[in-house]
């Protein structure tokens, strides 16, 4: 063999190489972004679990729940009209849910004292998978 013929790919070999990984990233992409999804998911579940114990110390410290209105910020700043309130009750401000969006929160509640809620990945209500809500119920 000369040197001339051992000095690189052919153009077929490097269309196969190609085919291979294209091959190979259409098994293992749909398998890794499902993966992120359910983390999203997680994330707001342990979301929502840290502000509905923040809810319980607020109520505990004032005897209720803070209104629809005064919403979640009530736990960071605290209300015009609440002299027993001690927070800040949240290390931090109140977060959006990890799709970029607020969580939802009623006082009282359809099924329990207050409802807390993220809609999803989508921001409606109702959906399956990565869009279905998630409740604090």
């Amino acid at each position: 063999m000369s040197p001339k013929e051992a000095q690189g790919f052919t153009l077929i070999e490097l269309l196969v190489v190609v085919v291979i990984i294209g091959l190979l990233a259409g098994f293992v992409a749909p398998r890794y972004f499902s993966q992120v999804g359910k983390s999203e998911v997680g994330v707001a579940k342990a979301q929502i679990d840290a502000l509905e114990k923040a809810l319980d110390t607020y109520r505990l410290d004032t005897g209720h729940y803070p209104s629809t209105e005064l919403g979640l910020a009530a736990l960071m700043q605290k209300p015009a009209a609440e002299p027993k309130w001690s927070g800040p009750y949240l290390r931090k401000e109140v977060p959006l849910d990890p799709w970029g969006k607020p969580y939802v929160y009623k006082m009282p509640g359809e099924k329990s004292d207050f409802d807390l809620l993220s809609y999803g990945k989508d921001g409606q209500p109702g959906g399956t998978g990565e869009n279905a809500d998630l409740t604090n119920h």
